[in-house]
């Protein structure tokens, strides 16, 4: 079975962890607790008939992303970039960490997920700034943590990215 290492990047409190538990056990929870470091999970899913194991890297969310452990990157086959929907300031470290990726491991397969779509009417990213994003070659999805929307096929998309980078937007920086 093929492994792939994905890492959840995005800033403090954007919902990586509550979507990388979505996602392995289905399950939300409201009780916020920080990811001190990394935490790894995994979980199987199919592509093109063949299984695909995602070691699914949860980085701790920090604002100062010059502080993200490059050593964390080393190693991975793709990653996902969460936003949180109501806080603009997500999306500037988002496309900062996105050129730390780019810097340190070069162009990998990415997805980003602008997270919190069942709080849309909050939401400070708006429509402009996410067509920039796309005309950037950024695959963008919507997605909520809490109810499970979007979660499927963010990962989904990326593994199937992974098993055929030739899919892959080439990202401008």
């Amino acid at each position: 079975m093929m492994q792939k290492k994905v890492c959840m990047l995005g800033g403090f409190a954007v919902g990586k962890t509550s979507l990388v538990r979505r996602f392995v056990t289905n399950m939300f929870s409201e009780h916020y607790r920080t990811t001190i470091g990394v935490t790894v999970e995994k979980k199987t899913v199919m592509v093109d008939r063949q299984d695909v194991m995602l070691m699914l890297w949860d980085l701790y969310g920090e604002d100062e992303f010059q502080h993200v452990r490059e050593s964390y990157l080393r190693g991975s086959s793709g990653y996902i970039l969460v936003l949180d929907g109501t806080r603009k300031a997500t999306l500037d470290t988002a496309r900062l960490l996105q050129q730390t990726v780019v810097r340190t491991v070069g162009p990998l397969p990415f997805v980003a997920i602008i997270n919190k779509s069942d709080l849309q009417s909050e939401w400070e990213v708006d429509a402009p700034a996410i067509e920039q994003l796309r005309e950037q070659g950024w695959p963008v999805f919507f997605g909520s943590a809490k109810l499970g929307l979007g979660v499927e096929e963010l990962f989904g998309h990326l593994a199937t990215l992974l098993m055929d980078p030739s899919l892959q937007p080439k990202a401008h920086l």
